[in-house]
């Protein structure tokens, strides 16, 4: 399979992302850490709380050097600004109405080619900014991509903007990217009775682990 050009070379992905840094640096005093466990060069998958619109942008800004392609629903590609620019920068369309096997193949093939997929296991924006069960089929894409998965938590975006808000708060927010889980951790699970489910409850465990205390 023909592998992606380097991530961080596209330019229209690396405008959109210093443009949002730059809004989240001022207006959220932004901050990163842990960017470094995400590789430099090949395939992986981060995997993030997931409670404001704001997730996508702070876990794109708070990696540099990779192009982060995410998941996202397929409504936010229908006309406008996002509906020219979301595919333009490697989003990946998904039908959340059902069981999208056709965007999951996507994103599969996209890993087998070097990428960086960005996913969020919840599905949807938490509605009161605690963590929420994961979907079983992040667990499914997963264990058949067969990569490192970064686990990262953001904190900040739920008081910042929160689903139904209509405007950005001026509250600080952050990400933290944790150790990646290497497939030889989560490759028995996802053989087991409901085994996808629990690759994805593994994974949140991860996640849940970077909570500030």
């Amino acid at each position: 399979m023909r592998m992606l050009k380097e991530d961080a070379s596209q330019p229209l992905y690396n405008v959109a992302r210093r443009s949002l840094k730059l809004g989240l640096l001022l207006w959220n005093r932004f901050t990163a850490r842990g960017s470094e466990n995400v590789p430099a060069t090949g395939s992986c998958i981060i995997c993030a709380n997931h409670v404001s619109f704001l997730d996508p942008p702070i876990l794109g800004a708070g990696v540099r050097h990779r192009h982060v392609r995410f998941m996202a629903r397929d409504t936010l590609m229908h006309g406008g600004f996002l509906g020219w620019l979301l595919p333009r920068i490697g989003i990946i369309s998904l039908d959340r109405t059902r069981g999208d096997i056709g965007a999951l193949r996507k994103a599969i093939q996209t890993l087998k080619s070097g990428a960086v997929v960005g996913l969020f296991p919840e599905g949807t924006r938490s509605p009161d900014g605690t963590l929420q069960e994961p979907k079983g089929g992040i667990g499914f894409l997963i264990a058949k991509a067969g990569v490192p998965v970064v686990p990262a938590y953001i904190s900040g975006s739920y008081r910042a903007y929160p689903k139904g808000a209509r405007f950005i708060r001026p509250h600080k927010v952050s990400i933290v990217f944790g150790t990646a889980i290497q497939p030889e951790e989560y490759a028995a699970l996802a053989k087991e009775d409901d085994g996808y489910l629990k690759v994805a409850q593994l994974v949140m465990s991860r996640i849940a682990a970077l909570q500030p205390r």
